[in-house]
């Protein structure tokens, strides 16, 4: 739905695929559309339903061929039960993937936008796993959705970077041992080299197993 964040994990999709030629990648299905409705409005409860769009795309994508679907909009997922009833196809959730990947790291903090913590898509996702949850307080999400905002606008200044480290070092400061992005904008400025924990890119594994799937070596879940 981000038009850089859709970008950003396409190539990530290419990155991880082992390929000499053009035929060795995966054939990718993609309905890039902006023009979704606004998630965090609509879970604040001040917006238009997007789950008919969401499904609506699925649909689309299972009709033009696709085996299987993902999603790089962390948010979006809180609208997973409508994608999945339109279509016979699997939804691979990026929720569960990034919760897979912070096994054994300890507590983990999460950045993500207003309305999926509202959600508690990724709270429910982590204590299911057993996993701590250390979460950003009021003042701190305010700050990262203007972030996530002015990201959006195209702005991947080293000072937007900055201010995503601070936010997230305040969880680091409250016991995160890794810090999860559940937005996909935030990896386009927040990488693991400008924290002194882990980062658990919810991109970067979708992309991983996308790929891995794409190319027979994950079974679809």
């Amino acid at each position: 739905m981000g038009p850089d964040a859709t970008v950003d994990f396409m190539a990530k999709v290419i990155a991880a695929t082992s390929a000499e030629t053009d035929q060795g990648h995966a054939r990718m299905l993609v309905d890039h559309n902006p023009k979704v409705p606004n998630r965090q409005a609509a879970l604040l409860g001040d917006g238009e339903d997007p789950g008919p769009t969401l499904a609506a795309m699925a649909a689309g994508l299972q009709n033009a061929g696709a085996d299987f679907l993902v999603m790089p909009c962390n948010t979006a997922h809180a609208y997973a039960d409508d994608i999945r009833a339109a279509v016979s196809i699997p939804l691979v959730s990026i929720i569960d993937v990034t919760v897979d990947a912070c096994r054994g790291k300890g507590a983990v903090g999460v950045l993500a936008t207003d309305g999926c913590l509202k959600t508690g898509i990724y709270q429910d996702a982590l204590r299911q796993a057993n996993i701590e949850c250390v979460l950003p307080n009021a003042d701190e999400t305010a700050e990262l959705m203007r972030l996530i905002a002015a990201i959006k606008a195209g702005d991947r200044s080293e000072a937007v970077a900055s201010a995503m480290r601070d936010v997230a070092n305040a969880q680091v400061a409250r016991g995160a041992r890794a810090i999860i992005a559940g937005c996909t904008e935030i990896p386009l400025v927040l990488t693991d080299e400008l924290l002194e924990v882990p980062l658990v890119s919810s991109t970067d594994v979708l992309a991983a197993l996308t790929a891995a799937i794409a190319a027979g070596q994950r079974p679809i879940d």
